[in-house]
Order: C-alpha cells, then sequence, then structure tokens
C-alpha cells in the first residue's frame, strides 16, 4: 500500500472498513517486518566501521525516522478513526463508502469513483476524497442531479448516474 500522510492533531479520521483494514496491516508491517529490517540495516552498517562517513548508516537511520514516524501517524489515525461501513450507507444520496457513476456532460464519458475520507484517497484506484473537488460537490446529491466542479482548467459539469 502506497503511504499516505495525513496532519492529525486528534482530528476524526473518517474511514471506510476496507481503508481502516489496510491502515491496520500497513502499521502492522511496520511494527514486525519494517523495523526489523531496518535495524538489521543498521547493525550491517555499524559493522563497517566508522559511522561518521558510512552513507549506509545515515540512509538507515533516516529510513527508521521515517518507518517510526509513520507508526505514530497510523497509530493516530486509527486511534481517531470513524469508520463508515457500507452497509450503512444510503443509496439515495452520495455519501462516504459509495461508488459513484458519473457522466462528464462535455465528453460524453463516464467515471467510476468510490467516495472515501482523505487518509485513504487515491485517485489511481478510483478513490477520492469527500474533500476533493469532485467529492464536495457530489456529496449529498442524487441521481440523476448535475453538478459543476471547478477545476484549474475551468468548470467540469458532471451528472450522477449511478449510486452503489
Amino acid at each position: 500500500m502506497a503511504s499516505r500522510e495525513v496532519s492529525n492533531n486528534g482530528k476524526e479520521v473518517v474511514l471506510t472498513r476496507g481503508g481502516y483494514e489496510e491502515l491496520e496491516e500497513e502499521l502492522e508491517h511496520l511494527k514486525t517486518v519494517r523495523r526489523k529490517e531496518v535495524a538489521e540495516r543498521i547493525k550491517t552498517a555499524i559493522s563497517f566501521g566508522d559511522i561518521s562517513e558510512n552513507s549506509e548508516y545515515d540512509d538507515a537511520k533516516n529510513e527508521q525516522a521515517f518507518i517510526e514516524g509513520r507508526i505514530i501517524t497510523l497509530e493516530k489515525m486509527l486511534r481517531n478513526a470513524k469508520i463508515v461501513d457500507k452497509d450503512e450507507t444510503d443509496n439515495k444520496v452520495v455519501s462516504i463508502g459509495n461508488t459513484v457513476v458519473l457522466k462528464d456532460l462535455e465528453y460524453d464519458e463516464e467515471v467510476e469513483y468510490t467516495i472515501v475520507g482523505s487518509a485513504e484517497s487515491n485517485p489511481t484506484d478510483q478513490k477520492i476524497s469527500n474533500e476533493s473537488p469532485v467529492g464536495e460537490a457530489i456529496i449529498g446529491k442524487k441521481v440523476g442531479e448535475v453538478v459543476e466542479v471547478k477545476v484549474p482548467a475551468g468548470v467540469i459539469e458532471y451528472e450522477i448516474v449511478d449510486i452503489n
């Protein structure tokens, strides 16, 4: 899973059940596998001798700091998680957890997105945040409604075709 940094100062983190489970898996992997791998890299680098000019040691220490920071971030996110369960979502209006089919009215093309919290958004996986321009525009809307989304290139009009 790709890393996603989220600033979280005790703020509620909205996640789908799947997103919550993915973050739990990432946390477990970091704690049980990655920590050990980096500790071994540090041990090996120290065995090379003088650590003052040892790039392997510096790289391993930097990676260790990143991993520890990510662990702290994930623990905060999971502690402050509000899980939105797909079974509890209403398919009459767009909300977090829904998969929505949108029709681009200018190009007559359909796109499908799953609406998720910002912590698990991944546009390459068709998962967009409820806080993104498209997410904000369609939250609370019904099938058949047309929304305008302001983007750097102008305005895109989408018709909501289906909500699952």
